[in-house]
């Protein structure tokens, strides 16, 4: 009966982000018949339009329009919802087309070898060197995550470190927290990502990156943290192999994985150092661009550019080859596009609506008086929840900045808050959560169960969420 029982019971499934955003389109075009229409005052202060707390008033659903003499109605209807779409993806064009070039050149460079061949050189340096090994690596990909948002591109290094740690008397878990956690960590305390802080500053029109240096110290402080969980639980499955989790099933991932060592044999060229020069010297660049002369998305884009081209002339590629692998990017890049596009046709119907200030004006009356850090760990745990349906940081910050930055404004907290709180609630959610794509990639690469994941990683968790939202309180206390 049990087992007649269970067949019946349907495994709950989290739907596809794209039938996730037209839902909440629907859902938002519903709400514009319910809630009642308003707008607060804006004003520019230092090149930004600001909320000007206290000045809410509320509208009328329908009225005329004083020039044309029309009858205008704020209420959403089905056209409306069906136009969101395209209106969205007109409106956050800057946007999308700044996630599609950068997506494009960055393929490029990643077609060349160099960033694989450059790490696996470092790997290969320091492989006998025991222990050592694993915070040099560590800190290559926290490097690579926070200023490119290194994701996918670890996959290659999964299968080249599960047998070098299972060598050193290391289990196969080591070997995923060396690549998954390393690169995590640095997405989580991301500085320079144009995937998540970089987008977020740009819909709530904050230039320059003000708060580079804060995030700098909290990319230290994260990077040693995982740093020591991790050389700890090496050290302690070394001592005592049976510890590890992952201890019966590595008996036979070390002849599996025996073979894979291989690929840190792959020759590091001249070309390949050219290329990691340029790529290095590129994202100098965007540092100075971004400290000194207060660069957008169209400056950062055009040095993605800029770099994607030398590096495909530099490898040595023809100009058909640069120009595939430039599209075959933009259709990597393309799901990321199209989500903010879509995310964005939310608040077209939400601003068409009136309601967003209606919104905004609720959620200031409901929480003010609330302690400064008690409003940033919330606006954290929303990210952090809000991710697990919308798993794409760049998709997450088209759908929240726009309201959450206002509301921290009204708060009276800077806005940067916000950023930090998508930034680091995203990236700290994707370490346990099934709707990310590169956890279950890479726990499939080294063949560990979630499960076992879950039961080596919910400490680091906690301890990386209380770091965060000491973080995201203090980037709201600072001054403007």
């Amino acid at each position: 009966m049990a087992a007649e029982s269970s067949k019946g019971i349907k495994q709950f499934k989290v739907p596809h982000v794209y039938a996730i955003i037209f839902a909440l389109m629907v859902i938002f075009a519903v709400l514009t018949w319910i809630v009642p229409s308003g707008s607060y005052q804006r004003q520019e202060v230092n090149g930004r339009e600001v909320t000007v707390a206290g000045t809410y008033e509320q509208s009328e659903k329908t009225y005329i329009d004083e020039e044309t003499g029309d009858e205008v109605d704020l209420r959403q209807g089905v056209f409306d919802v069906l136009q969101a779409p395209t209106r969205g993806i007109q409106e956050a064009i800057e946007v999308v087309a700044f996630i599609l070039i950068v997506g494009g050149s960055f393929q490029v460079i990643t077609k060349t070898g160099a960033i694989t061949s450059g790490m696996g050189r470092v790997v290969r340096r320091f492989k006998n060197k025991d222990i050592l090994i694993i915070p040099i690596a560590m800190v290559l990909f926290a490097l690579g995550g926070t200023s490119f948002g290194m994701a996918e591109e670890t996959l290659p290094f999964f299968a080249i470190f599960m047998p070098i740690m299972m060598a050193m008397g290391f289990d196969s878990m080591t070997a995923f927290m060396v690549v998954f956690v390393g690169a995590r960590t640095g997405y989580i305390a991301s500085t320079i990502n144009p995937f998540n802080v970089l987008i977020a500053q740009g819909i709530l029109g904050i230039q320059g990156n003000p708060q580079l240096w804060l995030r700098m110290i909290a990319w230290v402080v994260l990077t040693a943290v995982a740093i020591t969980w991790v050389v700890l639980h090496a050290r302690r499955v070394k001592k005592n192999p049976e510890s590890s989790i992952t201890f019966e099933d590595d008996i036979a991932k070390k002849v599996e994985f025996a073979a894979d060592e291989s690929a840190l044999d792959a020759e590091f060229t001249g070309r390949q150092k050219g290329v990691l020069a340029v790529f290095i010297a590129g994202m100098c660049l965007i540092i100075w661009g971004l400290v000194t002369q207060g660069w957008y998305m169209n400056e950062i884009s055009a040095v993605f550019l800029a770099m994607g081209l030398l590096a495909g002339v530099i490898a040595g590629f023809s100009q058909d080859v640069i120009a595939q692998e430039f599209v075959a990017g933009i259709a990597d890049f393309a799901f990321s596009a199209i989500v903010v596009g879509l995310a964005r046709g939310i608040l077209v119907i939400a601003s068409d609506g009136m309601i967003i200030d209606t919104i905004l004006n609720a959620l200031a009356t409901g929480l003010g008086g609330i302690p400064a850090v008690l409003f940033t760990t919330l606006l954290y745990a929303v990210e952090n929840l809000l991710a697990i349906l919308v798993p794409s940081s760049s998709g997450l910050a088209a759908l929240t900045a726009p309201i959450f930055g206002p509301l921290t404004e009204l708060m009276g907290l800077n806005p940067e808050a916000a950023v930090w709180a998508l930034s680091m609630g995203s990236a700290t959610m994707s370490l346990i959560c099934p709707t990310s794509a590169i956890l279950v990639a890479g726990l499939g690469v080294c063949k560990i169960k979630l499960g076992q994941w879950w039961k080596t990683v919910w400490k680091f968790f906690l301890v990386v969420s209380l770091i965060n939202i000491v973080f995201v309180a203090i980037s709201g206390l600072i001054a403007l």
